[in-house]
């Protein structure tokens, strides 16, 4: 076995805790990208409530328990949950939930504003990414690493390549910040992926109206579920064949502007309701 491809174990109550790849996690190792991270939550003015999400060793927790904040950390590795009972007792116990984010049901944790941060699991970075918007009327801002692939995607406009999905849904609702790369060397085990840390702060006008997510969903879906086609083509089934007739359709989804979409969702719900009436 070549020892050297083993992530180093972390040592405590007398046994060694390896990073798992089950949960995805790469342990940041670098002190300064931790400060940075904490410091990329601005909005303190609007709320006291933050949650990190997979704070694995505590290398960001620490930094964050500098600050003025009511901070819970959700982990789901139960020996990453024993590791932060020893070494961060500053930390209430009931302020450790050992839980699975995606599970999580947050409004029953938190009353009020909250803020989300975190060196995000990259497994389900797309998923967390997307219960933020589901959560947006309680959290202002969100800040953390992904895989920088994730990260282009989030920050991406109209005409990259890395425009798509996930970038749309996102900014109908936040204003999304790239704010520095961060390279495989500073992480323990290294990934395979190049990692970033971005920045989302909620829109003070959302695009997309409670009412349209619905639709504004099911279209940014369709449309990019075949990109490479017109969206007369891959959004035929949802439109009336008067509506598809419009000009905009003859373009390619990566063409299309997020308040574009908007406004095709709009015409999507329209014909549900004249149908349901």
């Amino acid at each position: 076995m070549n020892n050297k491809s083993l992530p180093l174990p972390i040592h405590f109550n007398s046994f060694p805790v390896r990073a798992k790849k089950s949960y995805g996690q790469h342990f940041l190792t670098n002190e300064q990208y931790a400060q940075q991270i904490a410091d990329a939550l601005q909005l303190t003015d609007q709320y006291n409530q933050v949650l990190e999400i997979g704070p694995g060793q505590g290398m960001l927790t620490k930094y964050l328990l500098k600050k003025d904040f009511d901070l819970k950390v959700v982990e789901a590795d139960p020996d990453m949950v024993a590791y932060l009972h020893s070494h961060y007792p500053q930390l209430a116990v009931s302020n450790i939930i050992s839980a699975n984010f995606l599970r999580l049901k947050l409004e029953e944790i938190f009353t009020g504003p909250f803020a989300i941060i975190g060196n995000y699991p990259y497994n389900i970075s797309s998923q967390i990414l997307i219960k933020t918007i589901e959560y947006r009327d309680q959290v202002p801002e969100m800040a953390g690493m992904f895989q920088k692939e994730v990260a282009d995607r989030v920050v991406a406009g109209p005409g990259s390549k890395t425009y798509g999905i996930i970038g749309v849904l996102v900014q109908a609702f936040f204003h999304a910040e790239y704010l520095f790369s961060v390279g495989r060397g500073n992480f323990n085990p290294p990934p395979k992926v190049k990692s970033a840390v971005i920045r989302l702060v909620r829109r003070e006008d959302p695009l997309v109206r409670e009412e349209l997510w619905s639709a504004f969903r099911q279209t940014v879906k369709l449309s990019f579920g075949q990109r490479r086609k017109m969206l007369r083509n891959s959004l035929k089934s949802i439109l009336s064949s008067e509506e598809i007739q419009h000009e905009r359709y003859q373009l390619r989804p990566e063409q299309i502007s997020v308040e574009a979409f908007v406004e095709i969702a709009e015409k999507v719900l329209e014909q549900r309701n004249s149908t349901e009436d």
